[in-house]
């Protein structure tokens, strides 16, 4: 009897041992969850309008053709063919002003260093306006005056500082007929009082 009584101790000492050394399962439904805000970045995106890899809010030269090669204003880079010249010019002016600023001096500088280089060469010389070129004591051809004007300061700057010879240039002025950016801006107003000009070496 005492040897059955001694057991049962034992057994009920070793199963009171046991549970106390068992780990609790976490039950996954009485688990207190949080839930997670994930924050999304917002991309902005920036319209490009003539696909050559500047925004429109920095590109100085909008309207760019394709696949031309731009500089980091976002205007076409001077190009040089194997033994012919063909080179862009670009500059713009202040509102009513026919002005050559010195930043546009030094970039026809460079025109004329090739228009020296390749003696065969052209250009032709672009002027226009902006159509809020005019006030109320101008006439209506005020913009055509202006694009003329500023056509013939980069003609003369070439003929007076480099010695091009004259028959080499041509000019043309079309007023606020032909502008590359929106008239409904300031920025776009500024875009369109600008010269443009090509300089090339005709193909035999």
């Amino acid at each position: 009897m005492k040897i059955q009584l001694t057991k049962i101790i034992s057994i009920s000492l070793s199963f009171l041992v046991l549970s106390a050394c068992q780990t609790p399962v976490p039950n996954p439904v009485s688990n207190n969850r949080t839930d997670q805000i994930i924050d999304i970045p917002v991309v902005e995106v920036s319209l490009d309008s003539d696909s050559d890899g500047y925004s429109d809010d920095i590109d100085m030269c909008p309207g760019t053709p394709m696949n031309i090669t731009v500089d980091e204003r976002g205007c076409p880079l001077n190009l040089m063919l194997i033994g012919v010249l063909k080179m862009e010019y670009r500059a713009f002016f202040a509102k009513g002003s026919s002005e050559l600023s010195s930043e546009y001096q030094l970039e026809l500088d460079r025109v004329a260093q090739k228009l020296q280089e390749y003696d065969t060469a052209t250009m032709a010389i672009e002027g226009h306006a902006s159509t809020d070129e005019t006030s109320a004591n101008d006439t209506a051809l005020q913009p055509n005056a202006l694009a003329r004007n500023r056509t013939l300061i980069v003609k003369n700057y070439l003929i007076m500082q480099h010695q091009i010879d004259p028959n080499r240039l041509s000019t043309a002025s079309y007023g606020a007929k032909q502008p590359i950016a929106s008239s409904d801006t300031e920025d776009g107003k500024s875009m369109n009082r600008r010269v443009y000009g090509l300089a090339e070496e005709p193909l035999d």
